[in-house]
């Protein structure tokens, strides 16, 4: 009687260092391969140490995959555990021997190896990377606004001299941690899908013009909670100072060095320290603006406002598309592709004269000897112009340079009234356009909120205006002064901090956005009036 197949015990560090376990990932049965991994991975979550191959075999059967064998599923358990690739571990099923027949019998029962888990988890890691969408999430900008405050009252109490419970201090750090880093990765992932959403928007036309709606939503609705929450965390991570940090720091970083091996916290403590002090550190670099850069979430708001117009750009040349309109770049594309599918060069230059129509000198005029001599001649494409009949040209042409036909003048068209409509209705545009000029001067610097109800003249003006004003303005300065291109108008814009959201209303919709003090007065007044104040002086 023979011993039974031992496996050889898995050396400490038999796969250190190889790709062995990765290897079946482009063996022909792959597929395969990787639902039996996926299978094994599940019963390794529900702590079952060995699996047999049928139960194997039905996880497979409910996994939603092709239908496969029960052999080809023993035989993919008994390539995994193959030495080459060391994904399993095989050992002899002896539980279930009841004659000699069995003992005889190969039966085997199947357990991950360390490697071969190993490599699952990274492929699982690497499938999760690749499906992930990415989210712009409200609720995370939520979770940070409280959590700050919970550890702004927490320095609070410790500088009263009140006992600090450092458990939830630390706790509360790395909850924010989490969330901080959860919020900056989604909307990573988040960002970049959207632009690949414009790109690749000839993939399914109906379901890119059913998703942008919800999206544009979406975005909105994020670019209003951002301005707002990012504008509260960056006030609270301002309230916290260098001290308080400190504080925060040192209680978290005494917390983890409890666990270091002996003779190894006081390096713990510094090295956790440090780490935590450059995580404060991008949190703040994310949320708060310096003159020197932008913050992370002002970068953010910005891009994600001007994905909305690349949006609805995308809209726009797809409805153009729908309606049969192409550009010159694909008649021209189509021209050359005609040009080089003909098989001579005579098509060629038919297809030519075809097509631009520019063979014939239409501004020179010939004889009618010289045209009757090219209507009886036999010309080909290729006839050389010695060969061909001469050109007869007019001795008025050689000498002055200008022929004209003799007979009855052309009768000169009277446009009077047509100049009279466009006279009038200039002038139409100039009085609307002064009387609006009239209806948006300030007298004096004014909020924005105050401005009220305006007409579509008058707000078309005065949102070029205000665009011109805030461009000049930029992300620093709190002031900013344009003139008008006629000169005739002067807009000063003053930023005016903390004071709200303010609403204009017109018959076309509501403009709202942040409060300024703007003054819009008339340079012409105000040149006329320093003229009589110089003359009075």
């Amino acid at each position: 009687m023979s011993d039974p197949i031992t496996p050889t015990p898995e050396p400490a560090d038999a796969d250190a260092g190889t790709y062995g376990p990765f290897a079946y990932l482009t063996a022909p049965n792959s597929v395969l391969y990787r639902r039996v991994m996926r299978v094994l991975m599940v019963e390794k979550e529900r702590f079952t140490v060995h699996v047999r191959p049928e139960q194997v075999y039905a996880g497979v059967a409910v996994d939603g995959g092709d239908a496969v064998t029960e052999e080809a599923v023993g035989n993919a358990l008994e390539s995994l555990a193959d030495g080459r690739w060391g994904n399993l571990l095989a050992f002899p099923d002896s539980s279930r021997v009841t004659a000699i027949e069995d003992f005889y019998r190969r039966r085997m029962l199947f357990q991950l190896s360390r490697a071969g888990e190993a490599a699952e988890r990274a492929l699982a890691q690497y499938d999760a990377a690749l499906g992930t969408r990415g989210s712009l999430q409200s609720v995370a900008l939520e979770d940070i606004v409280a959590l700050l405050i919970t550890l702004r009252h927490t320095v609070s109490e410790h500088a009263t001299g009140a006992t600090v419970d450092a458990a939830l201090a630390h706790q509360t750090l790395r909850s924010l941690r989490e969330r901080f880093v959860e919020l900056a990765d989604n909307a990573v992932a988040f960002m970049g899908s959207i632009q690949r959403t414009i790109d690749l928007h000839d993939a399914d036309v109906e379901a890119f013009l059913a998703y942008k709606e919800q999206l544009v939503d979406y975005l909105e609705r994020f670019i209003n909670d951002l301005l707002v929450r990012g504008a509260a965390i960056a006030e609270l991570l301002g309230s916290l100072d260098a001290a308080s940090i400190d504080v925060l720091v040192t209680i978290a970083a005494e917390r983890e060095a409890v666990d270091a091996a002996p003779g190894e916290a006081e390096t713990a403590a510094a090295s956790a320290r440090q780490a935590w002090l450059r995580q404060w550190s991008g949190l703040t670099d994310w949320f708060v603006s310096t003159p020197a850069r932008e913050s992370e979430a002002k970068l953010l708001r910005a891009r994600a406002r001007s994905a909305i117009p690349a949006l609805l750009a995308v809209v726009r040349a797809l409805h153009e598309k729908a309606g049969g309109r192409t550009d010159r770049t694909h008649d021209f594309v189509t021209l050359a592709r005609w040009f080089a599918t003909l098989p001579a060069d005579g098509d060629r230059h038919r297809l030519w004269r075809s097509a631009f129509g520019l063979t014939p000198v239409r501004h020179l005029s010939i004889t009618a000897a010289t045209e009757d001599a090219w209507a009886s001649a036999d010309l080909g494409n290729v006839t050389p112009w010695a060969d061909a009949p001469p050109l007869e040209i007019s001795p008025q042409l050689r000498r002055t340079g200008a022929y004209e036909r003799r007979g009855k003048a052309v009768r000169v068209t009277d446009r009077s009234v047509a100049k009279a409509l466009l006279v009038d209705r200039a002038r139409q545009e100039a009085e609307q356009t002064a009387a609006a000029r009239r209806r948006i001067l300030t007298g004096g610097p004014k909020p924005l909120s105050a401005f009220g109800v305006l007409d579509p003249e008058s707000f078309r003006l005065f949102l070029a205006l205000l665009g011109d004003a805030l461009a000049a303005m930029g992300p620093n300065p709190e002031t900013a002064q344009v003139h008008t291109s006629d000169g005739e108008l002067t807009v000063t814009l003053i930023r005016t901090p903390g004071s709200g959201v303010a609403v204009i209303n017109t018959a076309d919709g509501t403009l709202a956005g942040p409060d300024h003090l703007v003054d819009i007065a008339s340079a012409v007044d105000e040149a006329a009036g320093d003229l009589v104040n110089w003359a009075a002086g």
